[in-house]
């Protein structure tokens, strides 16, 4: 599976990432509100999990896939939902992330009505949100929740996963309490 090219794609969702001045983007807020969660929080995991570089600018990317520890970008959903069909064909969906929290399809898929729902942004973001707040609920921190949620063994993976969130959080952080964009 190739990456196509992502040019006018990238432009309109970086249009809509940042049409409004309010950051996080209003999704992120409308996501992160349902479940109870900091914005902020769902945002750095966003962008930790799909995060692409566009324009200068680190963006969540919506058409995200990891299959088999290999990511995977995608210009339109269309072009994501066949490729993951066909990676569910052919790997376990445990080693199968999708969307812009990369929510595991063999973990969490029953959270969908169908594997290719995951790549919907505002389900995805719902999905993620909820998974947060459940971790926060057992850990009582936002770094050890995203910690749980990358990956709920522990372990150095989980560490690492820990400080480059926390590193996401504390600069969107500084950005929106400065008024800049991060």
């Amino acid at each position: 599976m190739a990456t196509p090219q992502l040019s006018g794609i990238a432009l309109m969702l970086t249009v809509l990432a940042v049409q409004a001045d309010e950051l996080p983007p209003p999704a992120y807020q409308l996501a992160a509100h349902d479940a109870g969660i900091p914005s902020t929080v769902l945002f750095a995991i966003a962008l930790q999990e799909s995060g692409l570089r566009v324009r200068g600018r680190l963006l969540p990317w919506p058409w995200t896939l990891n299959i088999a520890g290999t990511p995977y970008r995608f210009a339109t959903r269309q072009a994501a939902c066949h490729a993951l069909l066909q990676a569910l064909a052919l790997h376990d969906a445990k080693r199968i992330d999708v969307g812009l929290g990369q929510t595991n399809l063999g973990y969490h898929g029953r959270r969908f009505s169908s594997p290719c729902k995951a790549l919907d942004p505002y389900r995805n973001l719902a999905v993620t949100a909820a998974l947060l707040e459940e971790h926060h609920a057992t850990t009582g921190d936002w770094v050890s929740a995203a910690g749980r949620y990358h990956r709920p063994a522990g372990g150095a993976p989980a560490a690492r996963y820990r400080a480059g969130f926390s590193r996401q959080l504390e600069r969107l952080l500084i950005a929106f309490k400065q008024g800049t964009r991060p």
